[in-house]
């Protein structure tokens, strides 16, 4: 196996121990041992779910050899939108389960129309994927902005504000719920690549468009699936976020699309297309978690990590150029 295929298929992890070694080189002893206790391994796996669960859409959005960067403002809108159900009655009565459920769902629903309808004009209008969702973004933003009257809504207490609770009810799960959706997931989004035919014509897609057309696949209708999905699986990483604040918050989110796509890159996706994994993608997203809580710990400034993770992610974008270097 050459250095190339080692890149490709072990860079995550690479990425993953270095940056648990620089910590441990770096931070007091005393320290490190608040670092790698039980509670703080809870806390960092807790951090990883929402960009985790949104980078497996993404995932499949970057394989094709798409972007989109409406994301973060699907997950604001979801928010909303979950908060907004969960208020049936006013703000004082416990919804219960069923209508949990219910607000839950017309979240994943919105967001999974607003991938739609992005995937929809790139794909029958041949337009950049880069400039649609970056207009989208904008639109869904505002709507969701629109919809909760420029404030946070408030929401009674249900049983959505359980999933990401780091100390979970019942203690026996251990960890939050949400970390357990997100390994399930997990597992759909790498059955739905490796295993299925949908799967594989996105890589066809993401290879090479062309080519993919004149073997007779349907690009268009595959690109419109692969931003539905996109959004079905951001919508449920808006229910995440809508349990971590516990309101609908059409401005939150700001800026995550950067943190998934990231995730999605120093993973092992290609920005060119046709490479990627769910496995990766969480693993990016895991990394950026570890980073920010350690850089937390030492007392590194925000302006400072945010640098770090810029550097990291431009790093990745040229092992992902050395791989497809011709010798």
């Amino acid at each position: 196996m050459n250095w190339r295929n080692l890149l490709a298929r072990f860079g995550p992890y690479f990425g993953l121990i270095f940056v648990l070694l620089i910590f441990a080189i770096a931070m007091p002893s005393e320290q490190f041992g608040n670092f790698t206790n039980f509670y703080n391994i809870k806390t960092i796996l807790t951090q990883t779910v929402i960009v985790g669960i949104a980078a497996f859409g993404m995932t499949l959005v970057i394989i094709s050899g798409g972007i989109d960067l409406s994301v973060g403002s699907q997950i604001a809108i979801g928010t909303v939108v979950a908060a907004m159900v969960l208020r049936v009655d006013g703000v004082a009565t416990d919804p219960g389960v069923g209508v949990s459920l219910m607000a839950a769902l017309a979240a994943i629903l919105v967001c999974g129309f607003c991938g739609l309808v992005s995937g929809a004009i790139i794909a029958k209008f041949k337009i950049v994927p880069f400039i649609v969702t970056l207009g989208t973004m904008q639109v869904v933003r505002g709507v969701a902005k629109w919809q909760a009257d420029e404030q946070t809504v408030i929401a009674p207490q249900n049983a959505l504000n359980n999933l990401m609770r780091v100390d979970p009810d019942p203690s026996w799960l251990i960890f939050a719920p949400g970390v357990w959706l997100c390994l399930l997931l997990l597992g759909v989004c790498t059955a739905l690549l490796r295993y299925t035919v949908f799967g594989r014509y996105i890589f066809a897609v993401g290879s090479n468009e062309q080519t993919a057309r004149l073997c007779g696949i349907n690009v268009d209708r595959i690109k419109m699936m692969i931003y539905t999905v996109c959004g079905l699986f951001t919508g449920i990483a808006s229910v995440m976020q809508y349990s971590d604040l516990a309101i609908g918050d059409p401005t939150t989110a700001s800026g995550k699309e950067l943190d998934i796509i990231a995730a999605v890159v120093i993973g092992g996706a290609s920005l060119n297309g046709g490479e990627g994994s769910a496995l990766g993608s969480v693993i990016g997203a895991l990394i950026m978690a570890v980073l920010r809580n350690g850089c937390n710990m030492l007392g590194i400034p925000n302006y400072a990590q945010e640098i770090i993770i810029g550097i990291i992610i431009i790093g990745a974008v040229l092992v992902d150029r050395l791989k497809h270097r011709v010798a």
